[in-house]
């Protein structure tokens, strides 16, 4: 790859492969997250109307006090399933998606010194200043996108962790509302 041209369509083509592997990673969580409610959804339904059936039969104020506070345990126990399950889609697709994107960043990192390499050992005598100012160039531009990806893996991690942290409050709270 000595013309440059090439070189910017190869790297077009990389990043496009990239953005379609990430698309299709992101989508598939999407498909997970949407099979789970669906899932919930399906089975609040059926449990709603089991419960007013249940209610329909209740023949003292009592027995319908018993029922209802029966009913928050099982409530409790399936909104912390339901709010870990979440997590754990969102903790798996947000490792796979890194994982990829890194991936295709490491190969296009190689691909990019490799046609750096091969148009220095073509470059014409005399551009040895403009050919080192153009390394540079792709070193300061590499050293940036590491630095990003440093910064995407940080905020990710803290967004996991936010999330951990509101998943066990929730979780919390609904265990205590099922002791009243």
């Amino acid at each position: 790859m000595n013309n440059p041209a090439e070189f910017l369509m190869a790297a077009q083509k990389a990043q496009l492969a990239a953005l379609e592997g990430a698309t299709h990673k992101a989508f598939a969580g999407m498909e997970k997250l949407v099979e789970l409610n669906l899932a919930a959804s399906k089975a609040a339904i059926g449990e709603s109307f089991g419960f007013a059936q249940s209610v329909m039969a209740v023949k003292s104020p009592q027995e319908l006090v018993t029922l209802q506070t029966g009913m928050f345990q099982p409530m409790a126990e399936k909104s912390t399933a339901y709010f870990q399950h979440v997590q754990s889609i969102a903790t798996e697709g947000n490792a796979e998606f890194v994982k990829h994107i890194e991936a295709q960043l490491a190969d296009a990192q190689k691909a990019i010194e490799s046609s750096v390499d091969q148009m220095v050992k073509n470059a014409p005598a005399g551009t040895e200043a403009a050919v080192a100012a153009f390394q540079t160039a792709v070193s300061n531009t590499q050293k940036a996108v590491e630095s990003a990806q440093a910064t995407i893996k940080k905020a990710s991690a803290t967004a996991q962790a936010n999330f951990a942290a509101a998943t066990k409050q929730a979780t919390d709270m609904a265990k205590k509302a099922s002791k009243v």
